[in-house]
Formats: C-alpha cells, structure tokens, sequence
C-alpha cells in the first residue's frame, strides 16, 4: 500500500495557507503546517484530524534558516510544498518608503521561500513526483503606486519561481506558480495597514466580491492534482471585479 503523499503549507495559520491546507487534505494528502503562531496550526490540525484527515503543526520562521534545516530533517520523501508565507507592510510612496519595511518584506516573500524550497529540494526529488507551489501575486508581474516594496518582493519571488523551473528541468519536480489578485482574507489588508481596520477596509469598499481564501486555494489544489506530466507555469487568478492591479470596478 502505497504511504500517504505528504503536503508542507507555510504561512498556515489563516487565509490562504489555512485554505490551502483544509483542500489539501481533503484532497487525501497528510498536511503538515508551519507558521510562527502555534496556537492556530495547532488548533487547524486538530480540526483536520477531528474531520478524518492527517495533519502535523510545526511553529516555524521562514525566516531563520537553522530551523528551517532542521525542520527539513524530518522528511525524506515529501509530494508537496505550498510556499505561502509573506505579505505586505505599508502603501508609501517609493519617496518615503520605510527601508525596513521593504527588508522585512523581502526577508518573508523571497528569502523565506527560498529557504524553504532549498531545504525541501532534496526530499521533493527523491520523492520522485514532487511539486513546489509559489504563491507570488499579481504585484509579481505589473507594479501599481504605493506598492513598491511588495510589488519588488513579489517580483523577486516571480523571478525565483522562474529561474527554479530552468534549472531543474528533467528532475521529477514541478515548479508552479499561482499569482492572484485581489483576496479578501482576515488578515492580510489589516496588517498591510498594520491593524488601521478602517483603512483595511477601504481596499474592498464598493467591489463586488473579491476572491476569498477558498478561492486561491481552490487554484492550488487544482494546479497540484494535475497529472504529473502537466506543469501549470503560471497561474493568475483575479475577481471579475478586477481588471488588472489599478483597474478595479467599485460599485460606489
């Protein structure tokens, strides 16, 4: 009997990483979530668990490498890794942009992912079927006013997802990137405007249904539950609503 394909989600202690998470193991997958909140991935896996399915939490920074090495001990053999931690820190102006938010951007968005996926490498290919998921943005392919900093991280991302996929064709792994538009999640719009709700909210206001969570992740299962033989290169996923990053239709 062939041993359950394992799925490492970062990032999932809620929105998209969470979503992720709950259709993965649907999918029949034994999840393992990392994020840095403990207390979420350890109540999502005890929810996954409850509902029939497999799933592990691992409190885990993207960003500090020596855990992540040591997280990537526990696997010898791994199907999937869904690279969704990151986000964005603040709209200013490239002028007057905080440094140290473009450095904490890029440390979560690339490095991060990079950590990871370096790390993970060796069991996804020994896997002999593995796939890695990069959730970039559409901020990875157009730039848009006050976003430079994410946008650049995105971009970075994008580029890295990219230039993997070259240089690993011919190894049994997939390299896929999803990029979605604009998502309504919990978190991801009250921490870019570091808890300012009302500010939050104006990102949505007047726009008839963003992609949700469920949405994203919908996309991602999809795109990993292709036979193995079919690599989606890149997938982008906006709302009806929503023409491109600065053309957005508002009911009011």
């Amino acid at each position: 009997m062939a041993a359950t394909p394992i799925a490492v989600i970062t990032g999932a202690s809620s929105g998209i990483g969470a979503a992720t998470a709950r259709q993965l193991a649907a999918a029949g997958y034994r999840v393992v979530l990392t994020a840095r909140r403990k207390d979420r991935i350890e109540a999502l896996a005890a929810e996954l668990t409850e509902a029939g399915h497999q799933a592990t939490a691992y409190s885990l920074d993207v960003t500090d490498r020596a855990a992540v090495d040591e997280f990537a001990t526990a696997f010898r053999s791994l199907a999937v890794l869904v690279n969704n931690a990151g986000g964005a820190l603040g709209a200013d102006p490239v002028a007057t942009g905080d440094p140290a938010d473009w450095r904490q951007m890029y440390e979560t968005n690339v490095i991060g992912t990079l950590n990871v996926t370096q790390a993970l490498l060796p069991a996804l290919t020994a896997s002999g079927d593995g796939t890695v998921v990069i959730l970039s943005s559409t901020a990875a392919l157009a730039a848009y006013e006050g976003g430079g900093g994410y946008v650049a991280a995105k971009h970075g991302e994008h580029v890295l997802a990219e230039t993997l996929r070259l240089e690993i064709v011919g190894t049994p792994v997939r390299v896929i990137e999803v990029a979605p538009g604009m998502v309504k999640t919990e978190e991801f719009a009250t921490t870019r405007f570091r808890g300012d709700a009302e500010k939050a909210a104006k990102v949505y206001a007047g726009v008839d249904a963003p992609l949700s969570a469920d949405d994203v992740a919908d996309t991602i299962t999809w795109a990993v539950t292709r036979p193995s033989h079919v690599n989606i290169d890149l997938l982008v996923v906006r709302p009806r609503a929503q023409a491109s990053n600065s053309k957005v239709h508002r009911t009011h």
